[in-house]
């Protein structure tokens, strides 16, 4: 009997631990090394197929991509540019190459696995240093974790794409060097309007807002804190509100399910996230 009740417990605190887990199975250890992107990456042709393929929810038309091999290997030549090495890109231009080359190969990524449910659902998808970037194999981890939030901070996190439903949308337009800290703004702003991802209630004054908050809440403390950063780009609707603070927060359950335009990936539950990040 005595040993019955240890296995049952044991198995509850695996169960539970497996649970904040799938909370954020991705990154859970918020590892990287630097990566160091060549200087002067054109962007223009990952713009192209962002216009032809992204909607203006941010879901991606995958099929179709697959489907054209001339799309295919515009791709591809567009991230053999990221290969080289030499002088290294630094200020806006490492910031939009960092941002384009993280959601560029995490597409690519997908189309070479598609059809599949989610990016959790592939092998070691955010760890596996497989994209050569600077002449060196690195992973996406590298590329958000020891390279964008520490150059960017909290900005990065409005702009990198995992292509999952629940990630801020992918913006249809490449990051550019002159442009890119109006477009870290304009990403905020759409990702905050979006009410599927994030909700401010002033009738019971409380916000629903995505776990991504959560999850890199040290990053958002530096620069003042979420309900500072939420006041600064919500709709302008609630930021009288959110400027006033003193509301309850929650945290949205994160949805793992493939953005694909399609509908795939829709039914992707907690069970199939967390299976998947344990096998």
């Amino acid at each position: 009997m005595k040993n019955h009740a240890l296995r049952t417990i044991g198995v509850i605190a695996l169960a539970l631990a497996l649970l904040l887990l799938v909370n954020h199975p991705a990154h859970a250890a918020f590892k990287g090394d630097r990566v160091a992107f060549p200087a002067g990456v054109n962007h223009a042709g990952w713009d192209v197929l962002l216009k032809r393929y992204v909607n203006e929810q941010g879901l991606v038309a995958y099929h179709k991509w697959k489907a054209n091999a001339a799309d295919l290997k515009a791709l591809d030549t567009y991230l053999t540019q990221f290969a080289a090495s030499g002088a290294p890109a630094t200020g806006n231009d490492l910031s939009a190459s960092a941002i384009n080359a993280y959601n560029a190969f995490a597409i690519r990524w997908i189309l070479e696995n598609y059809p599949a449910e989610s990016i959790l659902a592939l092998e070691k998808s955010f760890a596996r240093k497989a994209h050569l970037i600077g002449g060196k194999k690195v992973a996406l981890d590298d590329i958000e974790h020891g390279t964008l939030r520490p150059s960017i901070g909290y900005r990065a996190h409005a702009a990198l794409v995992c292509c999952a439903r629940s990630c801020p949308p992918l913006q249809r337009t490449a990051y550019t060097a002159a442009g890119v800290d109006g477009q870290i703004t304009a990403a905020y702003t759409a990702w905050l309007a979006r009410e599927d991802l994030n909700q401010f209630e002033p009738a019971s004054n409380r916000v629903r807002i995505s776990s991504i908050f959560k999850w890199f809440k040290g990053d958002f403390d530096k620069a003042g804190g979420v309900p500072k950063i939420l006041a600064r780009y919500a709709p302008a609707a609630s930021r009288e509100f959110l400027a006033k603070g003193g509301y309850k927060i929650e945290y949205s359950t994160y949805r793992w399910g493939l953005n694909d335009q399609s509908g795939r990936g829709k039914s992707y539950s907690r069970g199939n996230a967390l299976f998947d990040s344990v096998f």
